[in-house]
């Protein structure tokens, strides 16, 4: 049997004792109030439409912009960190988006996600076989799960955002191979960036690694430009394509692949954000901002 197939046929078996220990299927629980956000903090344009915003052509940065970027980039990265503290049994995911909300507001910065197409809160928390954009609720962490923790800032006319999966309390030794496999799936992505490279070589050197470790790729959800627009080409494929186009220099684009244990479809619930996993296997996201030079890349959300 070849080593990705024996790896595949471990994790399923890991899997489903994981499945067989753990909470129920993930249920929606309750959504408190939108936050406020100070009226003289700046709100990018699309607050206030619940419409999808035109995506734009690339974007490409002057020495201002790259100053603009890094602090944005900067500030996302440390409300991450802040946020992964938080990551403890018995805490809400809406405990988390209030504490997460307060230190971004304080920073004189807007919540990205808050508003974008009618988002309700300030980050995406995406637990266990949420494969991202978990709305945070009354859902209370359990020991032994994961949650990916989305932060997406707005300062001074740029965005920057990063994501990373945390274990909650203690986890299978199975769990912590799985999102060690994640992250290093995103740093290779990002390893191949340079100007002058095609974007494809990210999905393909993420869909090898991922391939690999007896993991899978989820294809529907992609990395995008990112700046003084949240969301722009170039989009992003983390899964093996024959797609064309060159990485420049001085432009912005996130790189942000999703794993799951298992080869399965992926199901939205009917707020039209929240995505799982049809068979309840368990997913984990890493993200980054990146900024394209000429000799390699400079990752922006790295504290």
């Amino acid at each position: 049997m070849p080593p990705a197939a024996g790896l595949r046929e471990k994790r399923s078996q890991e899997q489903s004792s994981i499945k067989s220990k753990k909470r129920p299927p993930l249920r929606r629980g309750k959504v408190s109030p939108q936050l406020p956000v100070p009226g003289h903090i700046p709100r990018p344009s699309y607050v206030g439409s619940k419409g999808l915003p035109e995506l734009c052509k690339g974007q490409l940065h002057d020495a201002q912009g790259i100053t603009g970027m890094r602090a944005a980039c900067k500030l996302a990265a440390r409300v991450l960190d802040f946020a992964g503290t938080l990551v403890k049994p018995s805490i809400t995911t809406n405990e988390i988006d209030a504490a997460v909300h307060n230190m971004i507001i304080e920073a004189g910065a807007y919540p990205s996600p808050l508003g974008y197409r009618g988002f309700p809160k300030s980050i995406c928390t995406s637990v266990n076989e949420c494969v991202c954009h978990g709305i945070p609720d009354s859902t209370q962490l359990q020991n032994g799960d994961i949650i990916n923790i989305d932060v997406n800032v707005f300062l001074n006319g740029y965005h920057g955002g990063t994501s990373r999966t945390f274990a909650c309390g203690q986890v299978d030794d199975s769990i912590k191979h799985f999102l060690n496999a994640a992250e290093e799936c995103l740093e290779k992505g990002i390893s191949v960036c340079r100007d002058g490279v095609n974007y494809r070589k990210i999905g393909k050197k993420i869909s090898k690694l991922a391939y690999f470790y007896g993991y899978y790729v989820v294809e529907r959800f992609v990395g995008h430009g990112i700046g003084t627009t949240y969301h722009s080409e170039p989009l992003i494929l983390h899964h093996a394509n024959e797609n064309s186009g060159r990485m420049v220099e001085g432009q912005t684009f996130t790189v942000e692949p999703i794993l799951t244990m298992e080869k399965t479809e992926c199901v939205t619930w009917e707020d039209g954000w929240t995505t799982v996993t049809a068979d309840g296997s368990w997913a984990a996201q890493f993200e980054h901002t990146i900024l394209v030079t000429r000799n390699g890349v400079e990752i922006l959300t790295k504290v």
